[in-house]
């Protein structure tokens, strides 16, 4: 059974940073890129970043580039999202997920951890 578990949110000041991280479980993690996502409360889930299986490749939202990054340990099947300059706009549940295959569609998703920045 394939599992990703997010961690790492919580309540942080405008200007600080947080690091999230989601666990895998259940399959060859080097065989999937991994994504992270966030939905805003009355809002859609937006995509943030992606990293490929290998972590040479990323792609960012244009949203959070300068201020998020994304990396990966194939070893520890752990990929995390390290968020600087954090604003109150970032205020969402962020979502990790994982791919097969390069696409729109991701295969599976986490259960999201919350992250509240205050102004």
């Amino acid at each position: 059974q394939v599992q990703l578990i997010e961690s790492g949110g919580g309540l942080v000041q405008a200007g600080g940073s947080l690091r999230l991280s989601c666990a895998a479980s259940g399959r060859t993690f080097s065989d999937y890129a991994m994504g992270w996502f966030r939905q805003a409360p009355g809002k859609e889930r937006e995509f943030v970043l992606r990293i490929g299986w290998s972590g040479v490749r990323a792609s960012y939202a244009d949203s959070v580039k300068g201020g998020f990054t994304i990396y990966r340990n194939n070893f520890k099947s752990t990929v995390y999202l390290q968020m600087n300059s954090l604003k109150p706009e970032d205020t969402c549940v962020y979502y990790c997920a994982d791919q097969r295959t390069i696409g729109p569609s991701y295969d599976n998703w986490g259960q999201g951890t919350q992250v509240t920045v205050s102004s």
